[in-house]
């Protein structure tokens, strides 16, 4: 089902429409895409939300092929990436946007933002390490390097759609995606 809402832009007030989607992700749950741009301040909105009571929760997947990279990512405006094996964490902030995605649209992003660092570099040092995760990017894509993708979710509203992928609570993690002290012992 899709249905426009006229409303007020959050930053300017400029009357803009507001588009809210249903899609049903097979295996998974129906799902709300939320959207909105303004023209004129440029202002814009995406995120996702189950339309189902969801818990807060860890969703991971082992990326150990080419075939691994069409697993679908649900990503909200909550979730928190990882991917451990390039020092990569995506956190949520102001200008966060949900989507809908794979595992190689999320490399893509990841990509595309080390690309941006390895130009502005400062140091030698900096372009060095942007051109190694380059090169781990590369390597991950051609199931040479496994790696895990990890998305934390306090709100519950993110997922990663594939048998392999393992969910659990997230009782116990603070919201940095570290075990809490005390816990485990």
């Amino acid at each position: 089902m899709r249905t426009v809402v006229p409303g007020p832009c959050p930053v300017c007030a400029t009357e803009i429409q507001y588009l809210y989607q249903t899609e049903d992700i097979p295996y998974f749950s129906e799902l709300l895409i939320i959207s909105a741009r303004c023209p004129s301040c440029g202002y814009r909105l995406a995120d996702t939300g189950l339309l189902k009571n969801a818990e807060p929760s860890r969703w991971e997947v082992f990326i150990t092929s080419p075939d691994d990279l069409m697993i679908r990512v649900i990503r909200s405006m909550n979730g928190i990436i990882r991917i451990p094996e390039l020092g990569v964490r995506i956190d949520p902030g102001p200008a966060c946007e949900g989507f809908v995605s794979n595992v190689e649209g999320v490399l893509n992003r990841v990509l595309s933002v080390v690309e941006n660092l390895e130009r502005w570099a400062e140091s030698e040092e900096e372009r060095d390490r942007a051109q190694g995760i380059l090169i781990q990017i590369a390597q991950i894509r051609e199931g040479k390097l496994p790696a895990t993708l990890i998305i934390d979710d306090f709100t519950g509203n993110s997922a990663i759609i594939s048998d392999k992928a393992r969910v659990c609570g997230i009782e116990g993690i603070d919201e940095e995606g570290e075990e809490e002290e005390g816990l485990g012992d």
